[in-house]
């Protein structure tokens, strides 16, 4: 009977740890993916900002097309954060976000009415679109920062620095499209008190050179490999701008430097897990 009541007791205490052991994965699980749906919303809305420059100069219904593509994915993003059941963020600071991103969302509705109905963007509105890109960043940066430090989420360098180099470069382009694209180029040049263009591609170079440390092979290391070839060909022309640079192969690039940052992101978590 002893023995029997030792043996159900080893039993009752194996279970308990099992169930704390799962609630603590699953929440870290639930933790890391509010923070992956917080960095999808960052490059995002970049992503759309790079794309409505470029249909400001042009009008065309295939970048309007990118335009809508970008903020869809981010306001999928936005409810994903929105519905989280990490309880890494208050509703408070989740809908001072939202708040955010609803007024990016009307001034990029505006901008690209102006374009539709008279050929050419407001100026005045295009600058409040690139500072209210500019301040939405920020808020979400701020809410990256306080997830991150939650006991529900674990910590990878490599990650982090692979998330930070991606909203770098969707900020870059965004940046390099309204130097190229803007009918005022030498005097507007995105958000007033962003980061310098060539700060910004030296702050790329060091994260790059945090993401590739480290042990990679297979996948992992051939798309390493590729990304960082694809930023020595176009890094130039972030450092030092020229009109004379072909503007859609430095997007074709950035945007391959993007994808690229994607998958090293999803082999980087697979290798953790």
């Amino acid at each position: 009977m002893k023995d029997a009541r030792l043996r159900v007791r080893s039993l009752v205490t194996a279970l308990t740890l099992l169930l704390i052991t799962s609630f603590t994965v699953r929440a870290q699980e639930e933790g890391n993916g509010f923070l992956s749906d917080l960095h999808d919303f960052r490059v995002n809305n970049y992503v759309a900002l790079d794309a409505y420059y470029r249909f400001s100069a042009t009008g065309d219904t295939d970048t309007l097309n990118e335009i809508v593509a970008a903020i869809n994915d981010a306001n999928a993003s936005m409810n994903s954060v929105a519905e989280s059941t990490a309880g890494v963020l208050s509703e408070e600071q989740v809908e001072s976000l939202n708040v955010e991103f609803d007024k990016f969302k009307d001034l990029m509705r505006s901008n690209i009415n102006d374009v539709r109905n008279t050929g050419y963007p407001d100026l005045r509105l295009v600058s409040d679109m690139a500072n209210q890109a500019l301040m939405m960043n920020q808020v979400a940066a701020e809410m990256y920062a306080v997830a991150q430090e939650s006991s529900e989420t674990e910590i990878n360098s490599r990650i982090e620095a692979a998330r930070s180099a991606a909203v770098t470069m969707a900020q870059m382009m965004a940046k390099y499209s309204a130097r190229t694209h803007s009918s005022v180029a030498q005097t507007f040049q995105g958000s007033s008190n962003d980061i310098p263009l060539d700060e910004q591609a030296r702050m790329f170079d060091t994260l790059l050179s945090q993401v590739t440390e480290g042990d990679s092979q297979g996948q992992l290391k051939t798309t390493l490999n590729d990304l960082t070839s694809k930023w020595e060909f176009i890094r130039g022309s972030y450092i030092n701008y020229n009109d004379n640079n072909v503007a859609f192969v430095i997007d074709r690039y950035s945007k391959g430097i993007l994808r690229g940052l994607e998958t090293t992101i999803g082999l980087l978590q697979e290798s953790a897990v």
